[in-house]
């Protein structure tokens, strides 16, 4: 069954939140103290068996190159498997990706010639995790044309996601939104379609004049929207078909507070994304960084702590205090700093006496002893962006 699946990871877009996609595609955001988005596509990929991965890519791109290349060269070109980054090739126009279909159409001639009958492809820039080979298998049991992947709709999720009615057999027979009117009820897409090659082929062309050559905001959504096959089916994320563990969970990260509210999340007793269930690991690339610790301040000699948070290799507190916080790699908190709600990505540095608070620093950011970040909210707005729900972002490389 793998082989007879190619699979399109689509990371083309900037995508939101927009203050983590300044200098980085969407799927390369750092995630989850030390991993990046794309990793739980490409873990799904690996633990179902899927080892034939194009990654279509457009939109400052680098990052998740230098990512690819150094944590998924696992893969054997003489078994056949292969995940190959695929920037616009412009053999049909010379243009850009103007958005999914488009860079399908692009990409035709990999699609025709290769031996796989059908195509799964995947929102790079969703976290969740999920078995594609039981949906795959649920394609084929129900002889579909197309199936899309269907998860519940939230009360978040609601004003801005199609909404998707499907019968007792779960054949899809409506798709209706996004509108804000929309109960916090019933299906949405979740960013992951099977398409049988054949049909798919067919269709490109027409469903790309269907859109006007305009970009989609839902690539789901627009195929669903302009399909002209009877079988198109539904596949209801988080039942029991499948191994691994069903939490349930989905996320798009589409705001500054949905990527925070999601780190919070994951410090919960009871997170409700699952990283630690045996055999479904989500693998990255990882530095070789000395292991994470705690040592007496230089000045004060008072204990480095940290209370419920995740720390990444290579994270050093000296005589700080940490609550409820995020740390990825080489994150450096000094004698008498305050981190208290906080995600810290890799090499952030915290002077002695500061003091962060409900903040999100990218790469690199340097705190000088006695700043403080989000504590005055009308400081913070004159620097910095600062989320509806008061999140501070700091960019990358800023001293503060």
């Amino acid at each position: 069954m793998p082989s007879e699946t190619l699979t399109f990871l689509i990371a083309t877009e900037r995508g939101a939140p927009e203050a983590l996609t300044e200098q980085r595609t969407k799927a390369a955001v750092p995630f989850g103290g030390k991993y990046r988005v794309i990793d739980f596509s490409l873990a799904n990929c690996l633990h179902s068996g899927l080892r034939q991965i194009l990654v279509l890519t457009q939109y400052k791109s680098h990052s998740l190159y230098k990512h690819l290349r150094d944590g998924w060269s696992v893969f054997n070109a003489e078994l056949g498997e292969f995940i190959t980054p695929l920037p616009p090739q412009m053999r049909a126009d010379g243009g850009w990706y103007l958005g999914v279909v488009d860079a399908l159409r692009q990409s035709r001639y990999l699609i025709e010639r290769t031996p796989a009958r059908r195509l799964l492809l995947l929102d790079a820039g969703a976290v969740y995790r999920m078995d594609y080979a039981e949906l795959l298998r649920w394609h084929d049991e129900q002889q579909a044309q197309m199936t899309a992947a269907l998860r519940p709709m939230t009360e978040e999720s609601a004003p801005s996601a199609y909404r998707v009615h499907c019968g007792e057999d779960d054949r899809i027979l409506e798709l209706q939104g996004p509108a804000s009117e929309h109960p916090a009820s019933g299906l949405a897409p979740m960013g992951v379609m099977v398409i049988n090659k054949d049909y798919l082929l067919e269709q490109l062309e027409a469903l790309l004049h269907l859109g006007n050559g305009q970009p989609e905001t839902d690539f789901v959504a627009t195929l669903l929207k302009h399909a002209s096959a009877e079988r198109v089916f539904g596949y209801r994320f988080g039942g029991t078909r499948g191994r691994v563990s069903r939490d349930g969970y989905w996320s798009d990260l589409g705001s500054i507070d949905a990527y925070y509210q999601a780190h919070m999340a994951m410090l919960e007793a009871r997170p409700s994304l699952d990283l630690y269930q045996p055999g479904w690991h989500i693998f990255t690339y990882q530095g070789q960084h000395a292991p994470a610790r705690t040592v007496p301040g230089p000045g004060s000699g008072n204990e480095g702590v940290f209370v419920n948070s995740m720390l990444a290799a290579g994270t050093l507190i000296r005589g700080g205090a940490v609550n409820r916080s995020v740390f990825f790699p080489c994150v450096r908190v000094d004698d008498g700093a305050i981190v208290d709600g906080a995600i810290l990505f890799d090499g952030v540095q915290v002077g002695a006496g500061a003091e962060l608070n409900r903040c999100i620093l990218d790469k690199d950011v340097v705190v000088s002893p006695g700043a403080r970040i989000g504590v005055d909210r009308k400081q913070d707005r004159a620097r910095f962006t600062v989320s509806p729900e008061g999140v501070v972002v700091v960019p990358k490389g800023t001293r503060v």
